[in-house]
């Protein structure tokens, strides 16, 4: 039985490829039984995110896992084989290891897809469909993840903006739960951005937009409230930290404006981050002492510094992986001999059986306790070794491994 990942993510397909493979949470329990039970493959997990739709199986054919794809989510194959992989074995464990420690994410090192992989598992063992092997390797690929992020700087560097810009707040002031922050705008950056404030639990939060619905939907996704735009040129002061990101063709906060924050403010830092294009802020803001202005190209140069740092760490944590592939493959080889291990202690079983029925015979009508032991031993250790004997007679190149299979002294026979 073979094991393999078959799939597709965001280097090899495009979103719209990719949304159509997608599976949600909910779907994965009944997906997972049609998997198994259509196409006779014993052991699957399903890994699904907005970057990738992942199978790993035992089994015999991928071929059948990737016409599975195809009919269950209703895509004809020729439109999707273009952007599968399939990673059989070797290829398929080192693949896990590097999607569970973020090798093999867009963002490089991210930490989210951890998670996710630790759900797909959960599911599958849910749905009974976690066999000792995949159990096995999502487990070493957990552990994996622990060590690369423990024995390298894979996760330290900032590598995108919205955590670029709260790195700049907890260099500034330190605790961002102390502080009031202003969000202007309401587009997928501010997002972001209000995503990674957020976590940090601010002591207030605010969006302030045009469109004061849109903003107030926004706000409420993260415990804060709204404003109208317009309102932000009275309430500047009130904030510690600003990100603005707007559509906005000329600057929306001017160097006035926030002279006058600033003093209303007793001197007190404020924190600017204007991630628009053209500028939400007028570039002279920047030179007033107590404003720290960043723009976007300046967080540009942190996240690719960040990247930078990641990429090396990242050459650290392929030697990690290499080593710990090594490790699951020979658990895997082990694995397989169980059968064989089986057969070979049956068999002995039935020779001691055999030996102990004929000394209990002899034992029965009264021969000598003693010889029947003897010829107890002497059968047993005779049926033991007739195998390998006859073996080493038929084989010419059969001495090294007896040597190795029974400690045997150096030498020739």
């Amino acid at each position: 039985m073979a094991l393999f990942t078959l799939g597709i993510n965001h280097r090899t397909a495009p979103l719209a490829v990719r949304e159509r493979l997608a599976f949600h949470a909910g779907e994965l329990l009944g997906a997972l039984g049609d998997l198994i039970g259509t196409r006779r493959i014993p052991e699957a997990v399903i890994l699904s995110t907005c970057n990738r739709t992942e199978l790993y199986c035992q089994a015999d054919d991928p071929r059948a896992a990737a016409s599975w794809l195809s009919d269950y989510r209703r895509v004809p194959l020729r439109e999707i084989e273009p952007h599968l992989y399939t990673h059989p074995d070797r290829a398929a464990v080192r693949h896990a290891f590097r999607v569970a420690s973020g090798l093999d994410s867009m963002v490089l090192g991210e930490p989210q897809i951890l998670g996710q992989m630790k759900e797909a598992a959960r599911i599958a063992r849910q749905a009974g469909v976690l066999g000792a092997t995949l159990d096995k390797l999502f487990q070493q690929s957990f552990s994996v993840a622990k060590d690369v992020r423990s024995g390298t700087a894979i996760g330290v560097a900032v590598v995108s903006m919205a955590a670029a810009a709260v790195d700049l707040a907890e260099r500034i002031f330190g605790r961002v739960a102390d502080l009031s922050v202003l969000f202007i705008g309401a587009g997928e950056m501010i997002g972001l951005c209000a995503t990674h404030f957020a976590a940090l639990q601010p002591r207030r939060l605010v969006i302030a937009n045009r469109t004061v619905e849109r903003g107030r939907e926004l706000a409420e996704k993260y415990g804060g409230t709204a404003i109208r735009l317009e309102e932000v040129a009275d309430r500047l002061a009130e904030f510690d930290i600003v990100v603005s990101c707007t559509a906005s063709q000329l600057p929306i906060i001017g160097l006035g404006l926030v002279k006058r924050a600033v003093r209303a403010r007793r001197h007190r830092p404020i924190l600017m981050v204007d991630l628009a294009v053209p500028r939400d802020v007028e570039k002279e803001v920047g030179r007033l002492d107590d404003v720290f202005l960043y723009t976007v190209d300046d967080l540009g140069q942190i996240v690719q510094s960040g990247m930078e740092s990641r990429r090396s760490a990242a050459a650290e944590a392929e030697g990690i992986i290499d080593l710990r592939v090594e490790d699951f493959l020979h658990w895997l080889k082990a694995r397989e001999a169980v059968p064989l291990i089986r057969l070979l202690r049956d068999k002995a079983e039935t020779m001691r059986a055999a030996e102990l029925e004929r000394a209990l015979r002899q034992l029965a009508r009264g021969d000598d306790p003693v010889k029947v032991l003897e010829a107890l031993s002497h059968g047993l250790a005779n049926k033991l070794m007739h195998g390998p004997t006859r073996y080493l007679n038929q084989h010419a190149n059969a001495e090294v491994a007896i040597r190795e299979m029974f400690k045997l002294p150096g030498g020739h026979f």
